[in-house]
């Protein structure tokens, strides 16, 4: 090759080079790096194309019960292993009906098109209260579930979805955390 040539193309490979990396940490950003689940930035616009567009939406939120108990008596590493291990029920539960998120700490929220193409509820109560197993320790776990049909309000937005689920989610809180399966 001539040395005009190389010299032309290195430029552009240098920016294809730096372009894909730039997209790479776009998608990270967009990830939570211990659940692997969308972070709110990442999920805010997919869900509210499915709030949009799927008539028959639910939108919920998911909040661990008691969950600064378990780092405080089992230790953050154990911590990490609840909340990873509540990420991926919920992720099963949603399955590719929608779409899941780590909100921060220990809340979750997800939006299925139709909750008819889950497992139901009670399947997902089942999941979320299952013991985690770490480092030989059985961890009792527990969460409250906030759930809106976004065809219920009456204008079809997220954020009023949203809203509508963390009522519903301290609703079942102050009913009891660990006796009471959360109603769609």
């Amino acid at each position: 090759m001539e040395l005009p040539v190389i010299a032309a193309a290195l430029p552009a490979f240098g920016w294809a080079l730096h372009g894909s990396l730039l997209v790479r940490r776009l998608a990270t950003a967009r990830r939570d790096p211990l659940t692997g689940l969308h972070t709110r930035a990442g999920w805010t616009t997919r869900a509210e194309r499915i709030a949009t567009r799927s008539p028959r939406a639910v939108a919920l939120l998911v909040d661990l019960d008691d969950f600064k108990a378990i780092n405080d008596t089992h230790g953050h590493a154990a911590g990490d292993a609840v909340i990873t291990a509540t990420a991926a029920r919920l992720a099963t539960w949603t399955t590719r009906h929608g779409i899941t998120a780590r909100l921060g700490g220990d809340e979750f929220a997800a939006i299925v098109t139709d909750p008819a193409h889950t497992p139901g509820i009670a399947a997902l109560h089942k999941a979320l209260h299952r013991p985690v197993i770490y480092r030989g320790l059985t961890i009792p776990v527990s969460a409250s579930v906030g759930f809106c049909h976004l065809a219920d309000l009456p204008v079809r937005t997220l954020t009023d979805a949203l809203s509508a689920a963390d009522a519903a989610m301290y609703a079942v809180k102050g009913r009891g955390r660990r006796n009471n399966t959360p109603r769609p």
